[in-house]
């Protein structure tokens, strides 16, 4: 339970950002076989739970498309952390392999309504299907169900445009998506990084013997999340919750990494990354800005891609940014990535809620450049799930 001091400040935030004509009352899942209620022959969609079904990860495993994201290890840590529901639809029945499937989390709040969303937390989740055919059956089949189950809207994140598919889907967000090829040679690779802000810093952070340690320890995830917070605090944002990061450990084991770049004892910058099959994902950093000079940032990156390449991974996946974030997406360019577009789609789409939406998120911003380092943490534990 928070103490006095959070429950005021929590408190406050909440009947700052209270919409009553957002909030609907949670709904229970679906049955676990469902049919559309027209009267065309039509397959059965199924539910299943992606963390105990063991049919799941196997078909992960064989599928090109599948990533960290999709998986039951990574939807588990978004149910112990959040209380998320985790579900995918499928037309594959119990007992057989599973072919197709999207996967899902309910989440219900009764500050921003109940919604499915593919996936809460995640950068990208792309449906897994055979055909355009068959992933427009199913998103059909969830269109016709937004009503009756009481969801605020369904939301997906594909890599890949897939708006011809479901044309009731509409564009809610679009981010820059950077990925960086693993395929050439370490030579080939760094000839790309920009020579003053990359690769200088990297040699700079040679020059300062700046000591890099890396693994999922207490100790490792203490500094990481100090750095965090930090960095969240510098951009006027919520911080996750610390035991999102601890979930993430003991749900994903050795595919999750922490790298923490020190010098003279003091952390000075820190990602963390994810392993699954052929691609590491950059999924957070974080850095004490007084000591951005030094090149910890670049030295743990550059570490990073060197130990890709040596396991042989194809892919190093930097992640999403705001399409409005210049220096992001400077940062990222420099280190020769590719840019594509990643495009979230809803259903129903909600149009922009006008001066109140403004103002809650001016008032949010304006908290969390101003909290105490132990307020923006508990904050995070209270408030964090229902931004998902």
């Amino acid at each position: 339970m928070p103490n006095i001091a959070e429950r005021c400040f929590v408190k406050l935030y909440l009947t700052s950002q209270r919409d009553d004509n957002q909030v609907v009352r949670p709904a229970g899942l679906p049955q676990r076989m469902h049919r559309p209620t027209d009267s065309r022959p039509v397959m059965p969609v199924y539910e299943i739970d992606p963390t105990t079904d063991e049919r799941w990860d196997s078909f992960l495993e064989s599928h090109p498309q599948a990533s960290i994201f999709h998986t039951g290890g990574w939807l588990n840590a978004l149910r112990r952390t959040y209380g998320y529901t985790p579900v995918v639809f499928t037309t594959s029945p119990p007992a057989v392999p599973i072919s197709n499937g999207i996967p899902f989390c309910h989440v219900s709040s009764w500050i921003s309504g109940c919604r499915l969303v593919s996936l809460p937390f995640s950068d990208h989740c792309t449906p897994l299907v055979e055909n355009s055919a068959q992933l427009t059956y199913l998103l059909t089949y969830l269109q016709n169900k937004v009503a009756v189950d009481g969801w605020r809207y369904i939301e997906i994140r594909p890599t890949t445009s897939v708006a011809s598919c479901c044309p009731a889907f509409e564009t809610s967000k679009i981010f820059c998506f950077h990925r960086l090829d693993l395929h050439p040679s370490l030579d080939e690779i760094s000839r790309r990084f920009h020579k003053d802000c990359v690769k200088r810093k990297i040699q700079r952070a040679a020059r300062e013997r700046l000591v890099c340690e890396k693994g999922t320890s207490d100790s490792l995830l203490d500094k990481f999340y100090s750095l965090l917070l930090m960095t969240r605090r510098r951009h006027r944002l919520l911080a996750q919750p610390t035991n999102w990061f601890r979930n993430l450990i003991a749900c994903l084991g050795e595919q999750v990494n922490i790298r923490v770049a020190s010098t003279n004892g003091q952390p000075v910058a820190s990602i963390l990354t994810l392993r699954y099959k052929k691609a590491l994902v950059y999924k957070y950093g974080c850095s004490d800005q007084k000591f951005n000079m030094l090149g910890g940032m670049q030295m743990l990156l550059w570490n990073a891609i060197q130990e890709a390449k040596e396991s042989n991974l194809s892919e190093f996946d930097l992640g999403r940014t705001d399409c409005d974030a210049p220096g992001l997406l400077a940062f990222k360019e420099r280190w020769g990535a590719t840019r594509t577009e990643l495009t979230y789609l809803r259903y129903p789409l909600e149009h922009s809620r006008g001066i109140l939406h403004t103002g809650q998120e001016f008032l949010g911003k304006h908290l969390w450049s101003h909290a105490p380092g132990e307020v923006l943490a508990a904050a995070g534990r209270v408030l964090y799930k229902h931004m998902g």
